[in-house]
């Protein structure tokens, strides 16, 4: 969880303070690095858990999380806002690597959902784990969505300072494309994680980084659970793309100038100390928030205490590497160091979860013991490309490996990675039947070739021959609900086929919900003869007129075209759209609701509608597309 005691620097006083501070702060971490005084005789783990908050009638976002932390009482300390009104955080007690350690925590986890959903009840809502949900619409990440604390304004705030241009981008491309602009770093807060956390000591931390840096890759692969961003199939883990893109400030440019965006994978291995990922991250990037309590680092430790090194953490928590370093103190009062895993996707269970914590922490032990230097066996240019891979296809990689080699994912976890990480399990001394339960779901997984990206794009993909973008990611997170407390990890789910029904009550449904955005348009200067063509060959009733900045100027109807057909003679050579078409069409904005495009079809006797959001054409409504919705839903409804 982030440090919430921050704010905004109010003057030039206040950030000048903050950022000496923060250089304190570096130097007395140098100094108890040098005299050793860090916990470095165990091993301990621990982890975050993030989750969507869901209405159970509808099955969309539901922004309830501050009356659900009320409702929950003053027992909780293990739970936490987030970004969005609609997510939730757990904070799992940290426990020693060994033993039965895993099970406790996928218990731990489901105590904490079933405490959440039992205070849910009462918000006719339900907790999800997914890394992205379904459902969720870009409408849903405006800034009104904001949980109302002081950091998360504090942190919006400053990012959207730091942007060059006038707007954040999200450009993706899988089986669909995704090319759109938002106004504010919001469309983060449609990620949810399962946020790892191994505590190393000292004198191993740079081999141990470099080691999650390299087995980043083949982990995603099998873990990914993100694939759909707004109804679009774009990445198996969309969520990496997604979370660095909502947060890049930058713009384009016409000179050659790198500049590294917030969120990122890194640009070199770590090479002498953990020093390094500080100072870099303190060099490449600017101050957003500063601590509110002070403290002089340099002195408290020269007094003989352990100093908190507030102000970093609290830039390092506006930093977002995928493998984070974390400096922390134990309840024995002794600072430590820990590497946070930030790859990986919530659910789709709980026990998936787990099966992905359990590859991940095996392999940083088992590659340990395995190699002495990870450096001498992989190039950073190769880890790099294989986690942005990993990222895009999921266990279709082929990943860059040692000895040069091209593998894919499943022969390279199956062969290579499992016996890696069940070394690493049983040198930590996890019981046999954990170790053989949560790698026996990754082996399984991987054997059928079924990651929750996997099964989600395969039913989504199905689900799309007869249903629309908005029921078909209405079905999946009824089914995601369903599913992720059966006891039945990813693997076992069935593939869901046209044969599933919509079983939520629709309210209020919005038209941004179910538009057509995938529709023909002209120009008013486009010759007659060519929008005939073009009505013709896609059977068209209706088509709209756009000008060049994407703006709806008008609309040619079928009718208009039959007169203007059956009176030719009554025209010249220079006629076009223009001369024909309805110059004051009517149109409707993407946050009306389905009851209000009715009416309005209705007051103007017309079968479409364009869509259009401050002047741009963004989608159409036509009524047989209406109608069509309107019977499946009556049908749902009557059933």
């Amino acid at each position: 969880m982030g440090e919430q005691n921050v704010s905004l620097a109010n003057n030039k006083a206040q950030l000048q303070s903050f950022v000496r501070n923060l250089l304190k702060d570096i130097q007395a971490l140098e100094l108890m690095l040098k005299d050793e005084v860090f916990e470095n005789n165990i091993r301990r783990i621990g982890a975050e858990q993030e989750m969507c908050l869901v209405n159970t009638k509808n099955h969309k976002p539901a922004p309830i999380c501050m009356e659900v932390i009320e409702a929950m009482g003053e027992n909780c300390s293990w739970l936490e806002t987030e970004l969005a009104k609609f997510n939730l955080e757990t904070n799992l007690n940290p426990r020693v690597f060994e033993n039965s350690c895993l099970n406790d925590m996928e218990n731990e986890i489901r105590e904490y959902l079933g405490k959440i959903d039992k205070t849910l009840e009462q918000f006719d809502a339900k907790v999800a784990l997914t890394g992205i949900l379904p459902t969720i619409q870009k409408f849903n990440l405006e800034l009104e969505s904001l949980t109302p604390k002081k950091r998360y304004r504090a942190l919006m705030d400053s990012i959207i300072d730091q942007l060059e241009g006038n707007t954040f981008e999200l450009k993706l491309e899988g089986i669909d494309e995704l090319h759109i602009r938002h106004n504010s770093p919001m469309i983060e807060a449609a990620n949810t994680s399962f946020q790892v956390h191994l505590q190393v000591n000292q004198y191993e931390f740079v081999k141990m980084y470099n080691i999650a840096q390299a087995i980043s890759g083949p982990v995603l692969a099998i873990s990914t659970n993100s694939p759909l961003v707004f109804g679009r199939r774009l990445w198996h883990e969309s969520r990496i793309a997604l979370f660095q893109q909502a947060l890049d400030t930058r713009i384009t440019k016409n000179h050659l100038r790198e500049k590294s965006p917030r969120v990122q994978f890194g640009k070199d291995w770590l090479q002498e100390s953990l020093l390094e990922l500080y100072q870099e991250d303190i060099s490449r990037f600017r101050v957003l928030m500063t601590a509110v309590e002070e403290q002089d680092s340099l002195e408290t430790y020269k007094n003989g205490e352990i100093p908190k090194l507030k102000a970093l953490q609290v830039h390092n928590s506006t930093v977002y590497r995928w493998n984070r370093a974390c400096y922390g103190i134990s309840g024995n009062g002794m600072p430590h160091l820990r590497i946070e895993c930030r790859i990986l996707p919530a659910g789709p269970t709980p026990q998936d979860e787990i099966a992905n914590a359990a590859f991940w922490l095996g392999l940083m032990v088992g590659m340990s013991e395995q190699v002495e230097d990870i450096r001498d066996h992989l190039s950073f240019a190769d880890v790099n490309d294989n986690f942005k891979k990993a990222a895009k296809f999921g266990i279709d990689t082929k990943f860059n490996w040692t000895e040069d080699r091209k593998i894919s994912a499943p022969q390279l976890i199956l062969e290579e990675l499992l016996p890696i990480a069940k070394k690493g399990l049983e040198k930590q001394g996890i019981n046999k039947e954990d170790i053989e339960k949560y790698l026996g779901i990754i082996e399984q997984r991987t054997q059928k070739h079924m990651t929750g990206a996997r099964w989600i794009l395969r039913s989504f993909t199905n689900l799309k021959k007869g249903y629309s973008r908005e029921e078909a990611g209405v079905i999946l997170t009824s089914h995601i609900l369903k599913n992720q407390n059966s006891g039945m990890p990813i693997h076992e789910w069935p593939e869901l086929t046209l044969s599933e029904k919509i079983d939520y009550k629709p309210s209020n449904l919005v038209i941004s919900e179910f538009m057509n955005t995938d529709f023909l348009t002209v120009y008013q200067e486009d010759i007659i003869e060519m929008v005939v063509q073009i009505m013709k060959w896609k059977d068209l009733e209706y088509i709209p007129v756009e000008n060049k900045s994407g703006h709806l100027v008008g609309v040619v109807t079928k009718t208009q075209i039959l007169h203007f057909l059956s009176n030719k003679d009554m025209y010249d050579d220079t006629v076009c759209v223009e001369d024909i078409m309805e110059k004051n069409p009517a149109y409707i904005n993407s946050t009306a609701t389905l009851k209000d495009a009715n009416q309005l079809m209705q007051e103007k006797g017309v079968n479409f509608l364009p869509v259009v959001n401050d002047k741009e054409l963004i989608g159409v409504l036509s009524k047989k597309e209406f109608q069509w919705i309107t019977k499946r839903l009556i049908a749902d409804l009557e059933s």
